[in-house]
């Protein structure tokens, strides 16, 4: 199967730290590297120079008869901020993580409706989310892969978005994403008849501000201080401070550096939020 999230650029070119990490000589360890290559634990796209790598994302460690590349998986999918997908069957991780697409879908159909922070924040947390002091998810907002939400404090997330965590969703402090915005953080392969997904982590940075509408796709990094312009489609790496918009998300300007603000969206008169 091709089913793959994004790790880095260039693993072949950090082989010599990888073996230092495993305690194995590189040589053996780029035999295994190849390995996986060929059997589609691991992938590498695009520039020869340095290529895209991408690991399976699912977890099949278990499966991987080669005894090194079996570590080295294990150690690349510890890199990625996410939880992968378990082998399903009659398991204790099937299990867990059917328990947990309930308890997400629960929160989609009917928590995210109820107007108290505490109860969603709660339910959110309880979940796996990792949501700072003084951050909060408004109301009518969908998440997905709650387990693999990271949120730093004082950051909000506001009215009727649609956040896909299952890649991985880190979001810094002082963060403020608008109404309708959509942090989608997979996709499909559309060069493979078999529709493979394609994921990726997605970073936010402090004191990003993603405007109404906007879609970060898989794979983005927001640069702290960064705007995202209404309607805008990112899925790139944006600079710090920049002020992105438009077809292509074009600089449009740049903010200032000193930014020293608080989003403030879990105070008293934000309680119905």
């Amino acid at each position: 199967m091709k089913h793959r999230v994004y790790h880095s650029h260039g693993v072949s070119a950090r082989l010599d730290e990888y073996a230092a990490r495993l305690g194995v000589p590189e040589t053996e360890l780029a035999e295994a590297w190849r390995w996986m290559l060929a059997n589609d634990v691991a992938f590498e796209e695009g520039d020869a120079a340095s290529p895209r790598v991408s690991i399976c994302s699912i977890n099949i460690e278990p499966r991987i008869a080669h005894p090194l590349a079996r570590r080295f998986f294990a150690l690349l999918r510890d890199e990625v901020p996410a939880t992968f997908v378990p082998l399903y069957g009659l398991n204790w991780p099937t299990l867990k993580d059917r328990c947990r697409r309930v308890w997400e879908q629960c929160y989609n159909m009917l928590v995210n409706k109820i107007p108290s922070h505490h109860v969603r924040l709660a339910w959110l947390r309880l979940g796996g989310a990792r949501i700072g002091k003084g951050s909060t998810i408004w109301r009518n907002t969908e998440v997905l892969g709650v387990e693999n939400l990271v949120m730093g404090v004082d950051s909000v997330i506001a009215w009727h978005c649609q956040i896909d965590a299952r890649a991985g969703l880190i979001i810094g402090d002082h963060v403020a994403v608008a109404s309708y915005a959509r942090i989608i953080a997979g996709s499909h392969d559309l060069a493979a008849p078999e529709f493979w997904s394609v994921s990726a982590p997605i970073f936010i940075d402090d004191y990003v501000w993603i405007a109404t509408g906007a879609l970060i796709g898989h794979g983005a990094r927001i640069g702290r201080g960064a705007v995202v312009t209404a309607n805008t489609v990112v899925s790139k790496e944006v600079a710090p401070y920049k002020i992105v918009g438009g077809s292509g998300a074009k600089p449009m300007g740049e903010r200032p550096h000193n930014l020293n603000y608080k989003v403030g969206g879990l105070g008293l008169f934000t309680f119905l939020h």
